[in-house]
């Protein structure tokens, strides 16, 4: 079945194209969403006629998907969840949560645009690609994290625990550095001692 498409369509193809498909996507999808139009010779002039009416909204639908993936590569989703031990979570994070956090912050988005291949099962910060329009595709940052995490915080043990090894190799290079310090500073008054024990001629 051959189409002329009257809108960009994902793995399909641009405005204007001409396209074939199977009749049943074509008969059920396409043509009843306005996606398309049959290719016969009065489409193809009626077509011609409106292209640039329909060009004019493509425009548009893309300016405010690069509007939205502007504010997305901003924004950072935080999805609170429970965990038991070893923060292991009980379920999963779907795209769904994602769209409900992002909803608390302003900003819609389709679900089906965010591509997640499997629902995330632990704590960490990820990256999640969003296709917005065919020409339009981003990133948005999600951070999973305890249900009474604080932002500043480690999100995982195995953060947590680097944060303690690196917050205790600190405190013994500033011990080290303390402990340096004051032996020079005994060196030194020892030094100044003798000095002034040296008899004068």
């Amino acid at each position: 079945m051959k189409l002329i498409l009257r809108a960009d369509v994902d793995n399909l193809g641009h405005l204007g194209d001409i396209v074939e498909v199977k009749p049943g996507f074509g008969r059920n999808y396409l043509v009843p969403q306005g996606l398309a139009m049959t290719a016969t010779k009065g489409n193809l002039k009626a077509f011609e006629l409106e292209r640039k009416k329909l060009q004019s909204e493509m425009d548009s639908i893309k300016s405010a998907a690069q509007e939205l993936a502007d504010k997305l590569v901003e924004s950072r989703a935080i999805v609170r969840v429970r965990v038991g031990e070893g923060d292991r979570m009980y379920g999963s994070v779907t795209t769904a949560n994602v769209v409900d956090e992002l909803l608390e912050m302003g900003i819609e988005v389709d679900r089906k645009k965010i591509v997640l291949g499997d629902p995330i099962r632990a704590l960490g910060e990820y990256t999640l690609p969003v296709k917005l329009h065919p020409d339009v595709t981003c990133e948005i940052k999600v951070a999973v994290v305890r249900h009474n995490w604080v932002e500043g915080e480690p999100i995982t043990i195995e953060e947590a625990e680097l944060a303690a090894s690196e917050a205790k190799a600190a405190a013994l290079a500033e011990e080290k550095a303390a402990e340096v310090e004051t032996t020079e500073e005994v060196t030194a008054s020892d030094d100044a001692e003798q000095a002034d024990e040296q008899p004068t001629e």
